[in-house]
């Protein structure tokens, strides 16, 4: 049940969580974090926060751990820069997103050639004359 409401709440907690987390979180646990979806309860009173984070699983740990402990602060952030009723509680998931896609690019430049991984559009020789029109002088 997505409604446009809870879209918009959404969006405002990411974009309050992550500049949080960016700028103001002093958690030295809580570093290379990124704040990739937010996704709120119906009753907009509480809402699961997805992070990716770079570096090992112990270092995911530990951060997680440091975002659970800010959960607080942050939550006092919404409460300052959003007017809702009630102030959604926290809770933060491992977004493994990221990584994945990364992996599937390492893997596919090792199965692949190099000349077949160029991006489309860069080649010139397809038509010369489309982008540059010849003088006839």
């Amino acid at each position: 049940m997505s409604t446009r409401r809870l879209l918009k709440a959404a969006e405002a907690v990411r974009e309050v969580v992550s500049m949080a987390i960016l700028t103001e979180v002093r958690d030295p646990r809580v570093r290379d974090v990124t704040v990739t979806s937010v996704e709120m309860a119906p009753d907009m009173r509480s809402a699961t926060v997805h992070v990716s984070i770079m570096g090992g699983p112990s270092k995911e740990k530990l951060a997680l751990q440091g975002l659970a402990r800010s959960a607080g602060f942050l939550q006092s952030r919404i409460a300052d820069r959003i007017e809702t009723r009630y102030t959604p509680k926290l809770r933060f998931e491992l977004d493994g997103g990221v990584k994945k896609s990364i992996e599937i690019a390492r893997m596919l430049s090792e199965v692949l050639p190099s000349a077949a991984v160029t991006p489309a559009g860069d080649d010139e020789s397809d038509n010369p004359s489309a982008d540059h029109p010849q003088d006839d002088a």
